[in-house]
C-alpha cells in the first residue's frame, strides 16, 4: 500500500504534470502558418542580411531572410516612430547591427532600435525624424537574393524633379556653373585606342568596326537655338536627362575586382551632368544622385516630368567571357533586337526591377501597356540620329564594340516622346576595361567623349519650341 501511494503521491503528480508542460512547449501553434511545428526555438527564422539605403528621394531599409518574415507595423506619434513586430525570428548579429548602419545624413531615419516584444516575437522601432509616408511589402527570392521584407520611408509630398531643376538652375545663375575637371592638353588629345578584336561568336555577329578617328570629327559645335527663335524672345534651354544605371538593391555587373556598375556609371554621369552644366542654354538633370534603387518606370516619368530633350542612359556592359570589349549605344526597337547580343542585353537590363526591389502587384496596369503600346517611329527615329553622334564621340576616346547603333527593347527608353538612348561604355567584365571604368581620368575622359557627341547633335538638330 505505501508503495503504491509513493508512486501516486503529490511528488510524482508533480512531475507528471512537467513532463506534460514539456511536451506541450515543444509543439507550438503558428497562427499565421495553420500548423504547428516543433520546438520553436529549433525553427526560428534566422536574418541574413539587414540593409539601409538613405537618399533624399527616399530612404530604404531592407531585411533579407531564407524564408518569408510574418510581420506587422504600426506608427506611434511624439515623437515619430514606426513599428515592425517579426514572428518567430531569431535576434542574430545582423539584426544587431542594424542600428549601426543608419547614417547622420539620412534625411528620414533618426535611428534603429531592436529588442524582443514577447519570447517568439521581435521589435524594430525606427525612430524618424520628420513625419513620413511608410510603404511596407515583401519580395520574393530573385538571383542570389533571399525573401526580402522592404520599408521605403517617403516624404509626405514627393520630391519633383522639375522643381528641383529649376532651384539648380537659381542657384547656377548666382554662383555661376559648377567646376569643370579639366584634363592637361597632352592627356585630352590623345589618339584613339586601336580597334577593337572579334567579339565572341555568340555576342556579336560581327567583329566591331575600326573607332572613328580623331582627325575626322569636328570641334563640336555650340548647341543651336531653336529654329523659330525671333529677336527679344529668351530661348528655352536644353534640357538633358541622365540617368545612371542600377543603385542601390541592385549593383548592376560587377567586375572581377570587385567594381559595381552602380558606382562607375553614376561617377560618369555625374561629370558628364557637370559637362552639360557648364554649356550655356544646357542643363541636365540625374534620375538619381545617390547610391539608390529608381524604378524603370520612375526613370522615364522623371525625364518626362522636366520636359527632356534627351534622354541617355548610362551602363557598363559584362559577358561570361572576359575578353569582351568595347562601348556600345542601343536605341529603342519596336520590331526585335538587331543582335542576339542586343537582345540578351536588353532582357538583362529590364530585370532591374526584379533585383532592385519593385511591388508588381502596385504597378499601374494602364501606365505600363501605354508604355508598351504607343507607336514610337518618330522618337526612334530621333534616337538612332543621337545615338549616331554620340557613338561618333565615344569612338575619338574608346575601342568600339559595334561601329553602329543597335536596337532592343529597353524598357528605360520607353518614353514615347523623348528621343533615348542607353550607352553602355566599357565591359566591366574585361579587366582591363574595369581598371578603366575605376579610373577617375578615364571616367572624366569618357563625360567630356559623350558630350562632343551631345552638343553636335543638337547644334544640328535644333529643339523644337514648346506650346
Amino acid at each position: 500500500m505505501r508503495s503504491g501511494r509513493a508512486r501516486g503521491g503529490p511528488a510524482a503528480g508533480r512531475v507528471a504534470v512537467s513532463i506534460e508542460r514539456r511536451r506541450i512547449c515543444q509543439w507550438l501553434v503558428l497562427p499565421a502558418a495553420g500548423f504547428m511545428v516543433p520546438d520553436l526555438w529549433a525553427q526560428a527564422v534566422r536574418i541574413a542580411s539587414a540593409r539601409v539605403w538613405p537618399a533624399e528621394e527616399y530612404t530604404r531599409v531592407i531585411v533579407e531572410s531564407a524564408t518569408p518574415l510574418v510581420h506587422a507595423m504600426f506608427a506611434l506619434k511624439n515623437p515619430e516612430r514606426l513599428v515592425i513586430d517579426l514572428d518567430g525570428v531569431e535576434l542574430s548579429q545582423e539584426i544587431a547591427a542594424m542600428p549601426a548602419r543608419v547614417q547622420a545624413s539620412d534625411p528620414y531615419l533618426g535611428g534603429i532600435r531592436v529588442g524582443r516584444k514577447s519570447a517568439t516575437t521581435l521589435r524594430i522601432v525606427f525612430d524618424l525624424k520628420t513625419d513620413v509616408k511608410p510603404d511596407l511589402f515583401a519580395l520574393p527570392p530573385v538571383a542570389d537574393i533571399g525573401h526580402r521584407l522592404v520599408l521605403d520611408l517617403y516624404p509626405p509630398v514627393p520630391l519633383d524633379p522639375l522643381m528641383a531643376l529649376l532651384e539648380a538652375e537659381r542657384v547656377k545663375e548666382r554662383t555661376g556653373p559648377a567646376p569643370v575637371e579639366v584634363l592637361p592638353e597632352k592627356l585630352a588629345t590623345r589618339p584613339a585606342e586601336k580597334p577593337a578584336d572579334k567579339a565572341p561568336e555568340k555576342l556579336a555577329e560581327k567583329p566591331a568596326d575600326k573607332p572613328v578617328e580623331r582627325s575626322a570629327i569636328k570641334p563640336a559645335d555650340k548647341p543651336a537655338a531653336r529654329a523659330d527663335a525671333r529677336p527679344g524672345h529668351a530661348l528655352r534651354p536644353i534640357t538633358i536627362a541622365i540617368d545612371p544605371g542600377h543603385g542601390g538593391e541592385d549593383p548592376g555587373a560587377i567586375g572581377p575586382r570587385g567594381t559595381h556598375e552602380k558606382d562607375v556609371v553614376l561617377a560618369i554621369s555625374r561629370k558628364l551632368k557637370s559637362l552639360i552644366d557648364a554649356q550655356p542654354n544646357m542643363r541636365a538633370m540625374l534620375t538619381r544622385d545617390a547610391d539608390y534603387f529608381v524604378p524603370l518606370a520612375q526613370r522615364v516619368q522623371k525625364a518626362r516630368r522636366v520636359q527632356a530633350d534627351l534622354f541617355i542612359s548610362v551602363h557598363a556592359d559584362a559577358f561570361r567571357e572576359a575578353r569582351a570589349k568595347g562601348s556600345s549605344v542601343f536605341a529603342l526597337s519596336e520590331s526585335g533586337a538587331t543582335s542576339a547580343a542586343a537582345k540578351w542585353l536588353a532582357q538583362k537590363e529590364n530585370e532591374a526591377d526584379l533585383i532592385g526591389g519593385v511591388d508588381l502587384d502596385r504597378r499601374d496596369p494602364v501606365l505600363a501597356r501605354t508604355l508598351l503600346d504607343l507607336s514610337q517611329t518618330a522618337q526612334i527615329n530621333d534616337s538612332l540620329k543621337v545615338g549616331r553622334h554620340v557613338l561618333e564621340g565615344i569612338g575619338t576616346h574608346n575601342t568600339l564594340h559595334k561601329a553602329s547603333v543597335e536596337q532592343a527593347g529597353f524598357a528605360v527608353l520607353k518614353a514615347p516622346d523623348i528621343p533615348s538612348i542607353l550607352v553602355e561604355t566599357a565591359f566591366i567584365s574585361n579587366p582591363d576595361e574595369e581598371l578603366k571604368l575605376r579610373s577617375v581620368r578615364h571616367q572624366q575622359q569618357f563625360a567630356e567623349s559623350m558630350h562632343g557627341g551631345i552638343a553636335r547633335y543638337f547644334a544640328r538638330n535644333p529643339p523644337l519650341a514648346r506650346a
